[in-house]
């Protein structure tokens, strides 16, 4: 399957975007967890708690799967490949990564974020904790700096190279055609003048 120039264009403009939505996301969520853990008013730090239990986990989601699917669509559809070099490889494996945690990891902890944000605008203590927060947005925006590097620089190479015996089975094999094509020709007798020895014969007829 091969994508036409304009498609292709299209779907590298969504992933582009998108991925680009998803490193915003990432910096809000480090925003609201540095005003949540932080100093400041029981009120900021209650808002900003709920407002990321509340607002942020779909948004993050939603754009790491369309960043994984125009990804998939992209490899698939191009020249590239799925598993033929490395850092498309890599970059998949970063997107699905991502993908998991956000779906084990950081959702399933949210109601306690959000009952952590009500306690705190209530002047009480979080009855858990939520010191965990710190994590998802440092391991996010440092794997997906790590996924914008190797789409810049596209290091490595392919992933499995011809070996050497490989490429002397078909340097064999291109020989053994090339000499059964000269056999063939000498067998029908076809033979073919150069244009050179053409005008050594005709030079003697036009002196006579």
């Amino acid at each position: 399957m091969r994508l036409a120039p304009r498609a292709r264009k299209a779907v590298l403009t969504v992933h582009l975007v998108v991925a680009g939505a998803w490193i915003g996301i990432d910096v809000l969520v480090a925003v609201l967890v540095a005003v949540g853990l932080g100093g400041g008013s029981d009120a900021v730090r209650g808002l900003a708690l709920r407002a990321l239990a509340e607002f942020v986990v779909t948004p993050m989601l939603v754009s790491a799967l369309v960043c994984l699917g125009s990804g998939l669509l992209l490899g698939l559809a191009t020249k590239w490949g799925l598993v033929r070099y490395w850092w498309v490889t890599v970059k998949l494996v970063l997107n699905a990564l991502l993908c998991v945690l956000i779906v084990v990891a950081l959702r399933p902890g949210m109601a306690d974020v959000g009952a952590a944000g009500v306690a705190v605008e209530a002047g009480q203590v979080p009855a858990t904790d939520i010191s965990f927060l710190v994590y998802p947005p440092a391991v996010s925006l440092t794997l997906l700096a790590v996924a914008t590097l190797l789409s810049v620089y596209k290091p490595w190479g392919r992933v499995r190279r011809r070996s050497r015996r490989e490429v002397a089975v078909g340097s064999s094999r291109t020989e053994g055609q090339t000499v059964r094509l000269f056999a063939a020709r000498s067998s029908s007798g076809a033979h073919v003048a150069s244009p050179r020895a053409d005008r050594r014969i005709e030079a003697p007829l036009t002196k006579l």
